[in-house]
């Protein structure tokens, strides 16, 4: 069956589910996109391996890395491999140190969150992309992008606003970071990290 491959796109608040959040991915190469709505630990445990965020103390996915890598076991691929009544379903391709591929059904978060702190690619195939795939204009993802951008805005609690991080010298960013982390909150500290960024 050929296997399309796919890219993170997108990382939201879900509107439809409270708590919930839209993970989108989009085909590399086309115009098609592929929202799967996740929980807020796996949202979490890939927000901050894309930010490249260093958690205090090692999350799930990150334990499953170093397992694994303990025993010489590399992820290869993810696959969302299939839909059912809405659900989406994953395998997570590993491959051992003899050469042996093994196949792991596992969540698309889960399969993701892990998949991306091994640099695997992220593939679907025709079935799950034409039943479930959206395509999108041009058009339409720069209003998207306007949208989403408004909707941050108005949600930051002032201690996390862009106003409030413009205000703050470098070291006090530092110590609001050193906080955030402490505190676990990686949201808040990507924030604080790309204030940094831009100042360097």
């Amino acid at each position: 069956m050929d296997k399309i491959k796919l890219d993170i796109v997108g990382l939201s608040s879900s509107h439809a589910q409270s708590g919930s959040f839209a993970l989108v991915l989009g085909e590399s190469n086309g115009k098609r996109r592929l929202p799967i709505i996740i929980g807020m630990f796996e949202a979490q445990a890939i927000a901050i391996e894309i930010e490249k965020i260093s958690p205090n103390r090692p999350m799930t996915h990150d334990l499953f890395k170093s397992f694994a890598g303990s025993f010489g076991i590399q992820v290869n691929q993810i696959l969302i491999s299939d839909l059912k009544e809405g659900v989406f379903f994953a395998r997570i391709i590993c491959e051992d140190v003899d050469g042996k591929i093994v196949e792991i059904d596992s969540r698309p978060s889960d399969a993701i969150a892990i998949g991306i702190r091994f640099n695997a690619d992220i593939y679907t195939n025709v079935k799950v992309i034409e039943e479930a795939g959206i395509v999108v204009t041009d058009e339409f993802e720069e209003e998207l992008d306007t949208i989403v951008a408004n909707e941050e805005e108005e949600e930051d609690e002032p201690i996390g606003s862009p106003e409030y991080l413009k205000n703050q010298t470098i070291d006090g960013l530092n110590r609001l970071l050193e906080q955030a982390l402490t505190d676990e909150d990686y949201e808040k500290a990507a924030k604080i990290r790309d204030e940094l960024n831009r100042r360097n």
